[in-house]
């Protein structure tokens, strides 16, 4: 069959999208477009944990100011309360469920918390250093044993279906013109493009760190739901604050290897290599901020960019050596046991790190219940934009986004009737061919993710991203001509929405005349009084 109905369908299967296909399966048919297997998103790739309120020392007063301090004063305050105090029970579902988060016999609810950077109090809850994993397993589940669940694993979301786009055909003249029918997707194992129809469209497919050359994420991060809801007409927002991990493996085998908030968080100290010569070992956090590795991302990511630049090395240390070999083989098996098959023993020696793209804190603009600004199609998790994060993402915030907004998503979706779908077209290939060259698409891949590292890294100057922004138009004229003529593929896929999103940080971050969170100019260094979202509205088609 080349056309499906649902009632819901999500696209993206990390925490946000399992996390809405659960809540609503009782009650709806559900369909689950992941782009390859279940648990290849980045959510399966979290380590540290998820922040909520679960002892009586810590409030939501210091939660909430501990996240509008890292959003360097742009988080949305109604945004940020809502999601904080819904955390407790979102933690107490995902318990519900059976996920094994490590356990204290000493804690008040009987699980070991830990603090990372920005936090004032002890609050992440986690599954030792596996904690994504761990969620997204027991979810994962539920989720493939729910009778009203229906997975379409290896599909490649292509565009939305808007009623403005239909011309007519069937579509009840009481429906708005700019009504999500579904989507497009192809089948990546047959080739074949499938027309799902659905009354209520949800984007979950996380953010867009392949956008950049070194990144935490894994290959599906990019950026396919905010580029897809881009073009159908939504606007976005603080696209330009992607942030950089400070702590990303530093090895020539090692592709994306995390090492989580936690290590600092647990004492971990950053130290110069024997590169740096006779600083060689020396810390150098405590010069560029009094919180010393503690300080939120943005700060520990520049400060490591600057040391790297200012003396010429391609890496620092972080060294969590002096702590009991014991304690770290427990607390961090996962980090213990990759670096060891690369030859890095934590508990002996300190981990070669450098920083990475990692987490995307603007998006798709949404209200708390993952509304966009079309009826029918929502965004959660990394794809949306609540205003929680603000400038800079307060770290394991972004685990709890995705379950709070996510049952939010789910809620409003149960109370609306089922919507009235028209038949849809199927997809026309009539005149299209086969690509003659596909090594165009690996070269522009190749130089896009290379210009956007060089020129809209953790350090920005208003020319280095009019470059960017030149680059990037001719890129797009020539993808979205190979786009029009050739049959699609997955890479196609991939690369036409990169380079949409890549235009959207790029614009984003060129609208921006100060500096402020993870967005630094050198040409604009102070931070204005008062701080605004950036909003890019998307042109009239």
């Amino acid at each position: 069959m080349n056309s499906m109905k649902f009632d819901v369908a999500i696209v993206g299967s990390g925490l946000a999208g399992l996390s809405v296909a659960l809540h609503l399966a009782e009650t709806r048919s559900v369909a689950i477009i992941s782009k390859r297997a279940l648990q290849d998103g980045a959510s399966n790739w979290a380590q540290g944990g998820i922040a909520a309120v679960l002892d009586s020392n810590d409030s939501y007063s210091q939660h909430i100011n501990d996240t509008l301090v890292a959003g360097a004063d742009l988080c949305d305050e109604r945004a940020t309360r809502f999601i904080v105090e819904h955390g407790r029970e979102a933690i107490e579902w995902l318990i519900e469920q059976g996920v094994p988060f490590t356990r204290d016999a000493t804690a008040e609810l009987g699980y070991h918390l830990t603090r990372e950077g920005g936090h004032s109090q002890r609050r992440i809850i986690h599954a030792a250093d596996a904690t994504g994993h761990a969620v997204q397993e027991t979810l994962e589940e539920k989720v493939r044993a729910h009778p009203n669940i229906t997975l379409f694993e290896h599909h490649c979301a292509i565009d939305l279906i808007m009623s403005n786009k239909l011309g007519g055909k069937g579509e009840p003249k009481s429906v708005p013109a700019t009504q999500c029918y579904g989507l497009y997707v192809q089948d990546e194992r047959s080739g074949k493009v499938l027309t799902f129809a659905a009354g209520h469209t949800v984007m979950a497919t996380g953010g867009a760190g392949k956008v950049y050359l070194y990144t935490t994420n894994p290959d599906t991060a990019s950026g396919d739901g905010i580029a897809m809801a881009w073009r159908a007409g939504c606007r976005v927002s603080n696209m330009e604050f992607i942030q950089f991990h400070p702590t990303c493996l530093y090895h020539p085998y090692a592709k994306s290897f995390l090492i989580t908030e936690a290590i600092r968080g647990e004492g971990g100290l950053l130290k110069l290599p024997p590169e740096a010569g006779a600083a060689a070992g020396s810390r150098f956090m405590p010069m560029h901020d009094e919180r010393a590795e503690l300080a939120p991302r943005d700060v520990v990511a520049r400060a490591i960019d600057f040391e790297m630049k200012k003396r010429g090395i391609d890496y620092v240390h972080l060294d969590i050596s002096h702590k009991p070999a014991a304690f770290l083989i427990d607390h961090f098996p996962t980090i213990y046991a990759r670096c060891l098959e690369l030859g890095i023993d934590i508990t002996k020696g300190p981990i070669p790190i450098v920083p990475a793209a990692h987490y995307t804190c603007g998006g798709v603009v949404t209200d708390l219940a993952g509304r966009t600004d079309l009826p029918g199609l929502y965004a959660v998790g990394e794809t949306a934009c609540t205003g929680l994060h603000g400038a800079n993402r307060l770290a394991s915030n972004s685990l709890l986004e995705c379950l709070v907004t996510g049952r939010a998503c789910a809620h409003d979706i149960a109370q609306r009737a089922t919507a009235v779908v028209p038949d849809l077209p199927d997809w026309d290939e009539s005149r299209v061919t086969n690509a003659d060259e596909e090594v165009v698409i690996a070269h522009n891949w190749d130089e896009l993710r290379r210009f956007m590292w060089n020129y809209v890294g953790i350090v920005r100057t208003t020319k280095r991203l009019e470059r960017a922004q030149h680059r990037i138009a001719l890129l797009k004229e020539e993808i979205d001509e190979y786009y029009r003529n050739f049959r699609i593929t997955h890479d196609l896929l991939e690369l036409r929405n990169l380079v949409d999103v890549a235009s959207l940080i790029v614009n984003s971050a060129l609208s921006r005349r100060e500096s402020r969170g993870l967005h630094f100019s050198r040409d604009y260094p102070e931070t204005l009084p008062k701080a605004l979202p950036s909003v890019l509205t998307p042109p009239r088609r």
